[in-house]
């Protein structure tokens, strides 16, 4: 009849109804594999569920502290600004920066510094956050005090008592905590309003707040530090300057531009919120930011559901 057909109309497809029937009755058979191995997929994902909310049970609650910050350092250098479209050329050969535009943001640079390797190694030092970074566990809230890894660090003894290979040492190196340190801190400046947002995340609350405050207080004193000395370098080099020329106009410009540097010097002197003034400070908060443990244990859940089917699946194909 087929070849009938066929010689019929030479022009006609036909679809093999052995290949269709063939299709169909995997499909079934996947579903019915399936189904009859449902007992041992509700076993697989009731492991995976319980197991990933014993996980997630286990994992600290970990807060996070942030301060919001505005940039300060354009509210200075106004006299600077004025000078450098007239005196921009001498200046440079003073070896002095009068914002006439040009290099890198102070705010920006800040916030660099505030990343730097250099900058955090001397912030962990100076604070002695070791101990609170590389080995903290948990946070009690009933006493308010920080938990500690006893394999990492023994309290009683203020001693490192972590097992490690060389080249590592028991008590951890600046390296290991700037690394473990850059994860925790998260700082973002806005591009629209120029807002920056400095926070840290940390089991203990209080710890995340206090370090917040040391940040924002440290980064401004270096800020001004360096500046301040720049300054006082200038008029030292500015002042040899004047008393080695007789040309009278010359000596006006170098005499203002001393007073500029006076002017700077005074900003930073006065004025603790030197490159950021702080608009909503750190606070400890109330409630985590981590783990998800809703979450977790939902992605558990899919997890042992898709295990379970290809494993069903697999096993009945190996034995067929």
């Amino acid at each position: 009849m087929n070849k009938q057909i066929q010689q019929n109309y030479p022009d006609a497809q036909f679809v093999n109804p052995q290949i269709t029937s063939d299709d169909e009755i995997d499909l079934r058979e996947l579903f019915a594999v399936i189904w009859q191995g449902k007992w041992l997929i509700i076993a697989i994902t009731a492991v995976f569920t319980i197991g990933a909310v014993i996980f997630a049970i286990m994992q600290p609650n970990i807060y996070k502290s942030e301060a919001l910050l505005a940039p300060a350092s354009e509210e200075q250098g106004g006299g600077l600004s004025a000078l450098a479209s007239q005196f921009g050329g001498l200046a440079s050969m003073a070896g002095i920066n009068l914002g006439g535009g040009g290099g890198v943001d102070k705010t920006q640079m800040a916030i660099e510094v505030m990343k730097s390797r250099q900058f955090a190694s001397d912030f962990i030092q100076k604070h002695q956050l070791l101990p609170d970074l590389m080995a903290a566990e948990k946070w009690s809230m009933a006493e308010n005090t920080v938990i500690y890894d006893a394999d990492l660090y023994d309290v009683s003894a203020n001693k490192w008592v972590r097992e490690v290979k060389a080249p590592f040492k028991p008590k951890p190196s600046m390296q290991e905590a700037y690394k473990e340190f850059s994860k925790v801190l998260s700082v973002n400046s806005s591009k629209d309003t120029g807002i920056v947002t400095v926070s840290i995340e940390h089991p203990s609350p209080f710890v995340a707040q206090q370090w917040v405050n040391w940040l924002v207080e440290d980064i401004n004193k270096m800020m001004k530090e360096r500046d301040v000395a720049e300054a006082k370098r200038s008029s030292e080099f500015l002042n040899k300057q004047i008393s080695q020329t007789n040309i009278a106009d010359i000596r006006t410009i170098l005499y203002k531009l001393v007073e500029e540097q006076a002017k700077t010097i005074m900003f930073a002197e006065v004025r603790d919120e030197y490159v950021f003034k702080v608009i909503d400070p750190a606070i400890a908060p109330e409630v985590k930011n981590s783990p998800k443990r809703g979450l977790i244990s939902i992605l558990g859940t899919l997890l042992g559901i898709i295990l379970g089917v290809v494993f069903i699946s697999i096993r009945h194909f190996f034995r067929k």
